[in-house]
């Protein structure tokens, strides 16, 4: 992306990004509720045009490198597919989401099995997805997201409302999956904590801005308060990292924020 920029109608949520995510990169992409991380996921996928700059992905359009992109959405509230089998989610991924039952031959199960087993979902391939839980769906979703052997995995805060132990399954899953394949990783998510120490390089989207760089350079006391035009602190304690504003700031709803002097004596985020 080049000067790349979006706008809502008189508001502009980013401009003058420039954002280069090389094979086998892990980018977290940081900031506050509203200050456009899952329109930048869209963007990349083709969904929402930039208003301002350019884009390529794979050297193409986005939409011309959908067949290599892997999706992982949020959890999301019941739906339709609440009914649909773990395997025929991952499915879908291999032969696109058509109406109607598909047969399928022996090769493309075995396929199935093949991610299902890949991403620990092998004992839940049956169940309709509503029967499981928010970290077995998500292990199916990423899954889904593997089917087409991804050379770029957009997740959209994969870890949102699960608990510690199927965070890091997740992200282990997806870290697994870069490692081994060099595919590159943009990881929307609202606390860092469960893959700072996979995190190769941040992307932050303030109100005064953004910043791009590794950890250590972006997620520093002077770096976030110039983003957000106010004193924050940026405490690291047992390898963990606490961010404590004034209330100006968590006016604006940031949960790294909201929380943070709630766990600044103990350094932790549950």
């Amino acid at each position: 992306m080049r000067k790349g920029g979006l706008r809502y109608g008189d508001r502009t949520l980013w401009k003058d990004l420039d954002l280069d995510v090389a094979p086998g990169e892990f980018w977290a992409v940081l900031g506050p509720n509203g200050s456009g991380k899952s329109s930048l996921v869209q963007a990349l996928l083709g969904r929402r045009p930039l208003s301002f700059g350019s884009l390529s992905v794979l050297g193409g359009q986005p939409r011309q490198a959908a067949r290599h992109i892997g999706y992982v959405p949020q959890q999301g509230t019941a739906t339709s597919n609440d009914m649909v089998r773990a395997r025929d989610l991952v499915g879908y991924g291999l032969d696109g989401h058509r109406f109607g039952l598909r047969r399928r031959d022996a090769a493309t199960r075995r396929r199935i099995d093949a991610i299902l087993d890949a991403v620990g979902a092998s004992a839940y391939a049956n169940a309709p997805l509503g029967s499981l839980s928010g970290g077995e769906r998500q292990r199916v979703r990423i899954g889904q997201a593997l089917a087409t052997d991804p050379r770029v995995l957009l997740c959209d805060e994969p870890t949102l409302s699960l608990d510690l132990h199927h965070q890091r399954a997740v992200t282990e899953l997806i870290d697994r999956r870069r490692r081994e394949h060099g595919t590159a990783v943009v990881f929307v998510t609202h606390e860092i904590n469960p893959v700072l120490d996979l995190v190769d390089r941040v992307l932050y989207l303030a109100p005064q801005g953004h910043r791009t760089g590794t950890p250590e350079e972006v997620l520093t006391s002077e770096s976030l308060s110039a983003l957000y035009g106010s004193q924050v602190d940026v405490l690291r304690v047992r390898g963990r990292i606490v961010v404590v504003g004034t209330h100006d700031q968590q006016a604006v709803h940031h949960p790294e924020l909201d929380a943070a002097d709630e766990h600044a004596t103990d350094g932790a985020r549950p």
